[in-house]
């Protein structure tokens, strides 16, 4: 297909990806600012702050393996090879359940001490479990929405996701407003309602996928309901090329534990901060991650074909779309910080309102950046390159961002400011990385061979 289609392709594959997305942080996003209208808001929040980071972090397995699937699917999607693609959907299921089972396991036993390290006080670590054991218990759907929309992205099929979360969304914000306050005749539990509110959500959405697919939904697509042996060797191909996406996360994450830990320690108040800037600047980082999801997808369909030029050109439209949907919406949320934070019933003149604006700010500036970075993640991980980006956070985040913070926030007393600024500035460095990885190329070459 002639170049001049590949950003129409592009923008169509991704915006409801975006969708789907953006419902997702805009869930996030209510649910915050139901708590932000509790009599405890404040013990919520920073509980909050600590939980959504543990679920980052334990969402790293899952994270590999749906990028390997994806990667997968992509190239049998590209050679048309259906019963391949069945094959991959049930194998890549069958080993979500089992993550997510060891997930909720793993994770209920060591929460209080993840959350007593990250420096949570006895308030916050009681208002934090009370979020993460019900959130714990539904990973298994929570994971299983997840693969699910990462192997239709790999077929081109976006929509259906975006209409099932459409409706889950809202059901979550339904229930999340009954449980969280006791309207609609259910309990006031509070910080523990929003976690029954999102699982009961996503198990809607999980069994709204499965029946669908089974009824035809997407030709050639179907679950299987019976269980069969684990493929080995798919399991092993599908973890060699996730494993470095998955450490790529927990690098992610760990960069993301070091400033919720150092932030507990300067202010907590500032823990809660950060929670609120990151669901609020979400609405502009969210679409550009959409868009690199949608990039690696046709990524892997052009590499399956054996079309590297074409790889390329979706990439140059990546990029330019990215920085502009970036760019545009975190202008919009700097300028409108303020009745923003509003929103969530934070006084923007008290002090959990001027750390939530420094760090909404500090974010939004670094989005060019981040967009030009993103879009080449989206490249290497739909070209399977994965040890490439692995590589290039590890640097960035280990040996640049964590020690950054740390001296600004701590030896040059910058406080919060410091700690938060070492994290925008990480993208500079990950994207002088990512560009000489592109232009070495070793990319294409592993991608064919995948």
């Amino acid at each position: 297909m002639a170049d001049a289609n590949i950003p129409r392709r592009l923008f169509n594959l991704a915006l409801p990806i975006i969708g789907l997305n953006v419902l997702n942080v805009l869930a996030l996003a209510v649910d915050t600012a139901m708590l932000g209208r509790l009599p405890d808001a404040e013990t919520a929040l920073t509980g909050l702050g600590f939980a959504s980071q543990l679920i980052f972090l334990l969402m790293v397995a899952m994270m590999g393996l749906t990028v390997g699937t994806v990667a997968f699917v992509a190239r049998a999607f590209g050679a048309g090879q259906k019963e391949r693609l069945v094959h991959i959907l049930l194998q890549s299921s069958q080993l979500t359940v089992m993550v997510g089972v060891g997930v909720a396991t793993l994770g209920n036993l060591a929460a209080p001490w993840l959350l007593r390290v990250l420096g949570a006080d006895d308030a916050a670590m009681d208002a934090g479990l009370a979020y993460l054991r019900p959130m714990l218990f539904g990973a298994v759907f929570y994971y299983l929405n997840i693969l699910f929309g990462a192997i239709l992205r790999g077929v081109r099929n976006t929509r259906l996701p975006f209409w099932i979360a459409l409706a889950s969304n809202g059901l979550n914000v339904v229930l999340n407003y009954g449980f969280i306050l006791g309207n609609y005749g259910m309990p006031a539990l509070g910080i523990q309602g929003a976690a029954f509110g999102t699982v009961i959500s996503q198990c809607f959405a999980v069994c709204t996928m499965v029946f669908l697919l089974r009824r035809g939904v997407v030709p050639g697509l179907t679950v299987p309901l019976r269980p069969q042996p684990v493929d080995r060797a798919l399991a092993k191909d599908l973890f060699r090329i996730g494993s470095p996406a998955a450490l790529d996360m927990l690098v992610l994450n760990a960069s993301f534990l070091s400033i919720v830990g150092m932030l507990g320690r300067i202010d907590p108040l500032a823990v809660a901060a950060h929670g609120i800037g990151l669901r609020i600047q979400a609405l502009a980082f969210v679409p550009g991650m959409s868009i690199s999801q949608a990039t690696g997808a046709m990524v892997g369909n052009a590499l399956g074909a054996g079309d590297i030029e074409q790889a390329k050109s979706v990439l140059r439209a990546a990029m330019v779309l990215c920085v502009a949907v970036m760019s545009v919406l975190a202008m919009l949320i700097i300028g409108a910080a303020e009745p923003i934070v509003a929103l969530f019933d934070v006084d923007p003149a008290s002090t959990l309102g001027g750390f939530s604006l420094t760090w909404m700010r500090l974010l939004g500036w670094c989005m060019p950046v981040v967009g030009v970075y993103i879009a080449i993640v989206g490249l290497l991980q739909g070209a399977g390159a994965t040890r490439t980006s692995l590589r290039i956070n590890m640097v960035a985040t280990l040996l640049f961002q964590i020690p950054m913070s740390f001296i600004l926030g701590f030896p040059l007393a910058l406080g919060a400011f410091g700690i938060w600024l070492a994290f925008p500035l990480s993208f500079g460095v990950k994207l002088v990385m990512g560009a000489a990885a592109y232009r070495k190329g070793d990319w294409a070459q592993l991608g064919a061979r995948v």
